[in-house]
């Protein structure tokens, strides 16, 4: 019977992830499974407490939502320890790409009768980020400030603090020139965005990389190049269902390495997590995390 460390951060969307938690955690108790819970102060400490319960032999699961996903899973990447995750925020995007179940009783079944399933990971290196391991994606443009924005917002939740965000960063953005290497080769573009893909959906759904797979050692480009605004608004309302790639407009490119570069600073952002300023390079690590999905 697996031994589980849920960590759960209490001030960071804890009361959604500990209402998730508890009949979760009971459910796996009455199976005769472990469970402890580790509070964290910080993403930061979260990555701690994973390793911490990873180095004892525990299954860990991250409690919370993308943000902590992907720092927990990316802590463990290269690891034996495996991970579970219990979706408990906003968007969820990571569990979305791996088609885990919300409702506490086919997730305690997941959790306790699974078996490990090796996901790709990105490894970031950056003026910041010199050895940090993310999940779903990174991306540096409109989308990283509308994250931003969310991420700031104090009167709303979930899909609605998105799209006013998005409304927000649109409203005052100006195309970027960004230079990108892909596997050694360089592409000059202007645009929107450039998101570098493990999963396919970002932003609470969207579907940024429909041919994404979190398991072929790949990383899928999109960038969306300088169009009108009321296209990009086209644009963005066909991420629902990733219709967006067939647009001339947008260019789809795959890699295992991809540095991005921009003609002014701009934020990139991962998993949710607005973390620092361009450049970025962003590596696959295949097969780097054990989760049960």
């Amino acid at each position: 019977m697996r031994q589980y460390t849920a960590v759960i951060n209490p001030a960071a969307g804890g009361s959604a992830g500990a209402a998730v938690l508890h009949p979760l955690a009971r459910l796996l108790r009455e199976a005769g499974a472990e469970v402890e819970v580790s509070y964290s102060r910080s993403l930061d400490h979260a990555a701690e407490l994973a390793l911490e319960a990873g180095q004892a032999g525990r299954t860990v699961l991250a409690v919370g939502g993308d943000g902590m996903t992907g720092r927990i899973g990316g802590a463990l990447a290269g690891t034996d320890t495996v991970c579970g995750i219990v979706p408990a925020g906003r968007g969820n995007d990571f569990a979305r790409a791996l088609g885990l179940p919300t409702e506490p009783g086919p997730l305690a079944e997941l959790l306790l009768n699974g078996e490990p399933r090796a996901v790709d990971a990105i490894r970031l290196t950056s003026a910041v980020h010199k050895d940090t391991a993310v999940l779903g994606s990174v991306y540096s443009g409109v989308d990283a400030v509308a994250n931003q924005n969310a991420n700031n917002s104090r009167l709303l939740r979930g899909s609605a603090s998105y799209y006013m965000g998005a409304l927000r960063a649109v409203a005052g953005w100006r195309p970027a020139g960004y230079r990108l290497t892909v596997d050694g080769t360089e592409y000059e573009r202007r645009g929107y965005t450039v998101v570098v893909a493990n999963s396919g959906y970002y932003g609470f759904g969207r579907q940024i990389a429909p041919a994404a797979k979190v398991d072929d050692g790949v990383l899928d480009v999109v960038v969306l190049h300088h169009v009108p605004r009321r296209m990009f608004f086209a644009v963005m309302n066909e991420l629902k269902d990733g219709s967006h790639v067939k647009r001339p407009e947008v260019e789809v490119l795959t890699g295992t390495e991809v540095r991005i570069e921009a003609d002014r600073e701009l934020p990139y952002g991962a998993d949710g997590e607005i973390d620092a300023s361009l450049p970025v390079t962003a590596r696959v690590l295949p097969g780097a995390l054990r989760v049960l999905a």
